[in-house]
């Protein structure tokens, strides 16, 4: 049943025990059921009802095409290139030492002075390590220097204006860069996306620890060139 053929039906078959129910009403409540009835009556009411009940006049519509990205030539050209090298290993950087000078720096910089990273003494006697162990954030504040980000004499995309780091989309620890350590940085090209201003560019980025099986970070990086 439609919900204007439902008012009139129900409008109709008021019984006759409508005034009794009337009489067991609030004054107040009284008044706005007489004049919610009276609205029901009301042809503006039922115009009112099935405005509302048309679809919208978009609502069948077809969402419109958005038009295809047209990349710069020499966006299309790396873009092209890029293609071809998803899963491949695109960049390896070179090692870079950890050493205690570097890790007590980046604990004065952020106020994380825990005697973890910074009191060699007491983790030598304490730590399951038996020594320092760098900042988690300080390996990851490594990745543009590891991955040559910011080295213009090494720059992985040199046809782009710009480089702008968009965030990690996931980022983990899995064994520590003790003190004295060298790390450096693999990027493995996982994904490559034209946008307005360029390309979308998504690394897994393993950071090497010297002679140590496991990463000491492994992050999802993604970057946006533009041209």
């Amino acid at each position: 049943m439609k919900v204007i053929d439902l008012f009139k039906h129900r409008s109709d078959s008021v019984s006759p025990q409508h005034s009794e129910f009337m009489q067991w009403m609030s004054p107040t409540l009284r008044e706005y059921w007489g004049d919610f009835l009276n609205r029901t009556q009301n042809s503006h009411f039922f115009a009112w009802v099935r405005d509302h009940h048309k679809p919208a006049v978009n609502e069948d519509a077809v969402a419109p095409v958005e038009k295809p990205i047209e990349l710069k030539p020499e966006a299309q050209a790396v873009y092209d290139e890029l293609s071809a090298q998803i899963g491949e290993v695109i960049h390896t950087g070179d090692w870079i030492h950890v050493g205690q000078d570097r890790i007590n720096q980046f604990g004065e910089v952020t106020e994380d002075m825990q005697w973890i990273h910074t009191n060699p003494e007491k983790a030598e006697s304490d730590s399951p390590f038996k020594t320092t162990i760098a900042h988690g954030f300080l390996t990851l504040s490594l990745l543009p220097r590891l991955t040559d980000s910011v080295d213009p004499d090494k720059s992985q995309f040199p046809t782009a204006k710009m480089v702008v780091n968009i965030g990690l989309n996931q980022v983990r620890f899995p064994y520590p860069v003790k003190s004295g350590n060298n790390v450096r940085a693999k990027s493995t090209l996982t994904k490559v996306t034209p946008i307005r201003k360029g390309l979308e560019i998504e690394r897994e980025i393993r950071v090497e620890i010297e002679g140590v099986r496991r990463p000491g970070a492994v992050v999802v990086s993604v970057i946006q060139l533009h041209f």
